[in-house]
């Protein structure tokens, strides 16, 4: 494993419209240092959750799909958990992606983006990054962590100039307040990098989930966001000149 060629999966599947251009094959490695509240696969929380799954395995799997990618303009992204707790596995399947001329992307909070190396992230085409509250005391209560190694990490992807979408979780009474979304639009504003947010809200699908692995979900009553409260937030988002979704 440090050699990256086994790596601990938690599971794949192919989806269109979500994780990135196109049709896309996104594989879930297992282990995350963050805990949020709101996570919606808590079950890849742990690394030993996953299977031993070989580089050269998952690559093979990834070739059989190089028609439907250039037919949608898709490709591979790598997501988790934390795909840079596993640094050297994902450079492994980035490199292997690029040497069949796939589009690659990561999904990250970029609490690790120290862990991954200028030759990594040159295999990688974009960049969704998870900005999971504007200001440091939200995101601890969120997350367990601290922000400033994510906007460290936003920075040197700017320096490096890959292109990023930035991903915020819109949750009532967690990180709704006007104060907190301005602060995470004016973050993602300060990268020219950025080419995309999207405001995704909060649900309720990985309540179950966390019931079955006997873990607390303190977001149980928890209701989603109103159609007008996303609608706010994004014009936020918006009036920093930043595309929305």
């Amino acid at each position: 494993m440090r050699a990256g060629e086994i790596g601990s999966v938690h599971s794949w599947e192919l989806v269109t419209a979500v994780d990135g251009p196109g049709t896309r094959m996104t594989t879930f490695v297992a282990g995350c240092p963050l805990r949020c509240l709101y996570c919606h696969n808590p079950d890849t929380m742990s690394g030993a959750r996953g299977l031993p799954v070989r580089a050269d395995d998952l690559l093979a799997r990834i070739r059989r799909y190089r028609g439907v990618f250039r037919a949608t303009g898709g490709g591979i992204t790598l997501s988790g958990g934390e795909i840079l707790q596993q640094p050297a596995f994902a450079a492994r399947i980035l490199r292997g992606a690029k040497d069949l001329a796939i589009h690659t992307a990561i999904d990250t909070s970029g609490f690790l983006g120290a862990a991954a190396g200028d030759e990594l992230l040159a295999d990688v085409d974009l960049v969704l990054l998870d900005l999971k509250s504007g200001d440091e005391e939200t995101y601890e209560r969120v997350t367990g962590r601290q922000l400033a190694p994510t906007l460290e990490f936003g920075r040197r992807l700017e320096r490096l100039g890959i292109e990023t979408w930035v991903r915020f979780v819109l949750v009532p009474g967690l990180t709704d307040d006007p104060a907190n979304i301005a602060r995470v639009a004016d973050h993602a504003a300060s990268m020219s990098q950025v080419t995309r947010v999207e405001i995704l809200p909060f649900h309720q699908m990985g309540r179950d989930k966390w019931a079955s692995l006997g873990m607390e979900y303190r977001l149980a009553d928890t209701q989603p966001p109103t159609a007008e409260s996303v609608e706010a937030a994004r014009a936020t988002f918006r009036s920093r000149g930043l595309t929305v979704y």
